[in-house]
Formats: C-alpha cells, sequence, structure tokens
C-alpha cells in the first residue's frame, strides 16, 4: 500500500508541475517543468533523509559516542525487527525527534539534545518507539516527498511571482 501511495504521490507532484508549467510558459513551460519534476522525484526518493539531516545539521552517532541511546534504538529496532537505522544528534535546545529515510534498510533516527535532556529512558524508548513505527510503517518515504512537494510548490511560486515583478511572458515591454 505505501508503494502505491508513493507512486501516486510522485505522479501528482509531475502532474501537478506539469500543469503549472503549461500555464507559465505553454509547451516549453510544460516540457521544462517535466525535467524539473523528474529531477526532483529522483532526488527525493534517494537522497531525502541525507537532505533533511545535513538541513538540520545533525552528527551521526555511534555506541561509543552515545551509548544509552544507541542501546534503546538498538534494543527497540531489533524488537521491531528491522536493521539498526543510523543515529543521529541535533545541537538544539528544543525536545523534537524524527525518522527519516526511504525504507527500512536506509532509516534514520534523530534526536535533539533538547528531549535527551528533559525525558527519562522510558519516555525517550516511547518517542523512539513513535519513530521507528514510521520506519515500519514506512511513513518516513511518503512524508519526505510531501516535503520535497509542499517545497516544489513554494519555489514555483516564487519564480511566478519575480516573473510576474519583472514582465515574464509579456511581449509589450
Amino acid at each position: 500500500m505505501s508503494f502505491f501511495k508513493t507512486t501516486l504521490l510522485l505522479g501528482l507532484m509531475t502532474g501537478l508541475l506539469m500543469v503549472i508549467g503549461g500555464l507559465v510558459g505553454g509547451r516549453h513551460g510544460v516540457v521544462i517543468f517535466f525535467f524539473i519534476a523528474a529531477a526532483m522525484n529522483f532526488f527525493s526518493y534517494w537522497f531525502s533523509d541525507k537532505i533533511v539531516l545535513r538541513a538540520y545539521g545533525a552528527q551521526e552517532l555511534d555506541a561509543s559516542s552515545a551509548p544509552e541511546l544507541y542501546s534503546i534504538v538498538n534494543e527497540l529496532a531489533h524488537s521491531a525487527g528491522i536493521p539498526m537505522p543510523r543515529l543521529y544528534m541535533i545541537d538544539s535546545d528544543t525536545p523534537n525527534a524524527f525518522a527519516t529515510g526511504r525504507n527500512v534498510h536506509h532509516a534514520a533516527v534523530a534526536v535533539t539534545k533538547g528531549i535527551m535532556r528533559i525525558c527519562t529512558r522510558e519516555e525517550l524508548k516511547g518517542v523512539i518507539g513513535h519513530e521507528l513505527s514510521h520506519v515500519t510503517n514506512h511513513d518516513i518515504l511518503t512524508s519526505s516527498i510531501a516535503a520535497t512537494l509542499a517545497g516544489a510548490i513554494m519555489m514555483i511560486g516564487t519564480m511566478i511571482r519575480w516573473g510576474a515583478i519583472f514582465g515574464l511572458g509579456n511581449r509589450d515591454d
């Protein structure tokens, strides 16, 4: 079911971008926006985890750098029957955690220093268990692609706004 949702989401993103391209630039706009959509689909599928982790400045952890956290994630991943995801720490006081990646074999879990500071071991197990449920249900790929779609729409909106300001498509000026 998640493969179907992902394919549908990618198809909708491509179609939406092509429609916008047609509105902005006619036939040439459709072709240009098709290639933009294809590139975004490719990069959001294969590199969404790396993009989001880099955006947060996340640092990868191992068993020696965060033994307690590593133990929790390893225990929960083993219980869920999935491979141990890569583990990251984000230098932020805001309590947060998230999972990212395209499947269980390429998953990553990131936590902030803020959540590590305020949660007990049992609370942290609950938070990490919740994030690992996203991994096992394949929610993380769909969420990553949805975020890429939102970014694409914002980018296109900005292009159209600047195009309107500078007379894009207006041959009279």
